[in-house]
């Protein structure tokens, strides 16, 4: 069977109950899947940054670029679907700290994406069934809305020179 292929872009979420391969790119941001076996309800988010600490809550296009935001949108539209977090099988991927940091810095953006989504979901009241988090690689994720599968690439690490 040939799916639709959707490319989603950080600070998008892709929502469905139609057969597509959605395919995400996965540096330090993170991606959270949802799929609901019996409707066959498929959600994906990729989250770039942790937390808009209320500044984006609501309806503000901006959101959805923030791990807690974008996670809480995709289970609020799998509840408008009539779907229970009974049953609901959830994965997460990312994270990685794919660019170089100073040393002095507490925590990376992809351990602050990691933390946040952890927090989230948790208060939400979930649980994922798989996750592969962290590492100093990006990953290039395919998820298969119709069975909830995720096919996962991890990215060879590659030299960044910086030009003056």
């Amino acid at each position: 069977m040939n799916l639709p292929l959707v490319f989603l872009k950080p600070g998008e979420v892709y929502i469905t109950d139609k057969p597509a391969l959605v395919k995400t790119v996965l540096g330090s941001c993170v991606s959270v899947t949802m799929f609901e076996p019996s409707s066959r309800t498929a959600a994906i988010c990729h989250g770039m940054l942790p937390d808009c600490g209320g500044k984006y809550c609501g309806n503000c296009t901006e959101r959805l670029k923030f791990v807690t935001c974008s996670v809480t949108h995709i289970l609020e539209k799998m509840l408008e679907r009539c779907i229970t977090t009974k049953g609901l099988e959830v994965k997460l991927f990312g994270g990685g700290d794919v660019l170089t940091y100073n040393a002095r810095v507490r925590a990376t953006v992809g351990r602050q994406n990691i933390k946040a989504a952890l927090k989230i979901l948790d208060s939400l009241g979930l649980k994922p069934m798989t996750s592969d988090l962290g590492g100093d690689r990006g990953r290039k994720i395919f998820f298969n809305t119709q069975t909830g599968e995720v096919l996962l690439k991890k990215l060879r690490k590659t030299a960044v020179e910086c030009i003056q």
